[in-house]
């Protein structure tokens, strides 16, 4: 007994403490609210206002704009993107510990696992992975508040380096206010800096303002401080979780900016049953993916096809109409030109037709050209030699070319390299969709070599091939009939209409400055 009775007083103290201290808050933030009761009203009134152009409006980014103001799935995204496997198990089982912590107390915790030793300078995963997710967070009736208002401002109690890319670059909002990380010669510490400059930030927007036009739009049981500032408002607009509950998600063709490029393994969002999930299947899932493997690079065509749809690997095909039929297969020299989803896509389209290609490749790791159970020739961006390269391989036999240059995970296509237009006069478009539930079988930041395992990885994952009717493009280029722009324009047209996507004019450089800073070019030689 002389050894319990120490430990009941100090758990009873402890939670005293904790009761007391919050009984305190509530009552401080009950009497600082009920002082000021006149400026808050419901958020459904602020809906129906149409002269908010003149208002600047200033809401919290996860008490207001977000359905649910979970932080749990983002720093995860952040644990597993920017630190890897270990640091998301260590996240995932310090959840509870997270949870009897506190609000405040919680994200300190998340931070600190998921920032510490982390290079400021090589941390992108606010930028090309946050910003996918948070926009699937969205509720759309304060998207079309807040895209009225007059100066926007976000204010976040997280990292101010995981929301600013996703409030500024998609939903333009003009003063990101959140909290800052200190650093250590380059290295994040995994600690936030006070919020003294926040209040600062903020108090100088409304005094600029005169507190005459500016709007806050907060949830209710956030913390005191938060309140205190949103205080100083004219009007205040509460957001309840039953207002939350009926929100519809923020559809993608009301994106300010389209969302065409993100990074990133995780394609799904990693909540913490989700990630519990996730984390029972990775080692049954491995095994899995080098099985489908070895299936794949050693067992013909006509047993490896079967063998591969019976562990959950689909392939759908869709071939042209009987009027546009394809050439006899006994034909030869066809350029086979596909949209680029994964590294996979040549393979796939060698399944389909069961028979092997050759093909060319802007960048591929060194383990994907050993592996790979079909030829692979790179390319050396240098378009008179790449031309008679291409030339040579079609007279050795059929040829696969994705023109794209990249992958593209979501319903676009980038713009196509007019190259291959000038090759052959039989092209044969190729419109290749993938689907995937888990794991994200690309990247731009991260190891090349491992895109294939990633995407055998997934539990069903699934491939779509549609064979579409023959193209017409060296005679036109030759007669001058067409440019080769245009035949390349053309097969771009066919494919966005077959797969129901949208083609745009942006490039790989486009890709890879937006997602990891670079060009996206592996080799050390000159650009031509």
């Amino acid at each position: 007994m002389s050894l319990k009775l120490p430990f009941l007083e100090t758990l009873f103290l402890f939670l005293y403490r904790i009761l007391f201290k919050q009984f305190r808050h509530s009552n401080v933030l009950h009497r600082t609210v009920s002082n000021n009761y006149s400026k808050f009203q419901r958020f459904n009134s602020l809906a129906h206002r149409s002269d908010l152009s003149n208002q600047t409006l200033i809401f919290n980014v996860e008490g207001a704009l977000l359905k649910s103001s979970s932080l749990f799935p983002y720093f995860m995204l952040v644990a597993f993107e920017a630190g890897g496997l270990f640091r998301a198990f260590v996240l995932l089982i310090s959840y509870p510990f997270i949870r009897l912590a506190g609000e405040e107390r919680g994200l300190k915790i998340m931070v600190m696992i998921c920032f510490f030793g982390i290079k400021k300078d090589k941390f992108r995963v606010g930028k090309a992975v946050l910003p996918k997710f948070f926009l699937e967070n969205v509720g759309f009736e304060i998207f079309e508040v807040v895209k009225r208002g007059g100066k926007k401002v976000g204010v976040s109690n997280i990292p101010r380096v995981m929301i600013e890319s996703f409030l500024r670059d998609y939903l333009e909002i003009d003063v990101v206010v959140g909290r800052e990380l200190k650093v250590f010669c380059g290295y994040f510490v995994g600690l936030m800096e006070e919020r003294k400059k926040d209040k600062l930030v903020l108090r100088e927007i409304l005094g600029q303002e005169n507190n005459g036009d500016v709007i806050g739009i907060i949830r209710f049981n956030k913390s005191l401080d938060e309140h205190k500032l949103f205080l100083l408002c004219k009007e205040i607009y509460m957001v309840k979780r039953t207002d939350k509950r009926c929100w519809q998600q923020l559809p993608r063709d009301k994106y300010h900016k389209p969302l065409i490029f993100h990074d990133g393994r995780l394609a799904f969002r990693p909540t913490v049953l989700a990630t519990v999930a996730m984390f029972m299947w990775v080692p049954f899932g491995f095994l899995l993916a080098i099985f489908r493997a070895f299936i794949a690079l050693t067992l013909p065509f006509n047993i490896s096809i079967p063998t591969l749809s019976f562990s959950g690997l689909s392939l759908s095909v869709n071939q042209p109409n009987r009027s546009h039929a394809l050439p006899n297969a006994s034909s030869k020299h066809l350029l086979y030109v596909c949209n680029h989803r994964t590294l996979l896509d040549p393979l796939y389209l060698s399944f389909t037709l069961k028979k092997n290609f050759t093909a060319v490749t802007y960048s591929l790791s060194r383990m994907s050209e050993i592996l790979a159970p079909i030829r692979t020739v790179r390319l050396t961006r240098n378009r008179d030699q790449d031309a008679k390269m291409m030339q040579s391989l079609l007279k050795q036999g059929d040829l696969v070319v994705c023109p794209e240059g990249t992958t593209c995970r979501e319903p676009y296509l980038l713009r196509f390299s007019p190259l291959f237009s000038e090759m052959s006069d039989t092209i044969v478009p190729v419109a290749c969709n993938s689907h995937i539930t888990m794991f994200y079988g690309t990247t731009a930041g991260g190891l090349k070599c491992l895109d294939p395992l990633f995407f055998l990885l997934n539990p069903s994952p699934s491939y779509t091939v549609q064979l579409l009717n023959c193209v017409s493009g060296l005679p036109q280029c030759v007669n001058g009939e067409k440019s080769r722009f245009d035949v390349a324009n053309h097969v771009q047209s066919e494919l966005a209409n077959a797969l129901g996507f949208e083609p745009t004019k942006l490039t790989r450089r486009d890709k890879y400055q937006i997602l990891a800073g670079n060009d996206g070019i592996a080799c050390t030689s000159k650009k031509p």
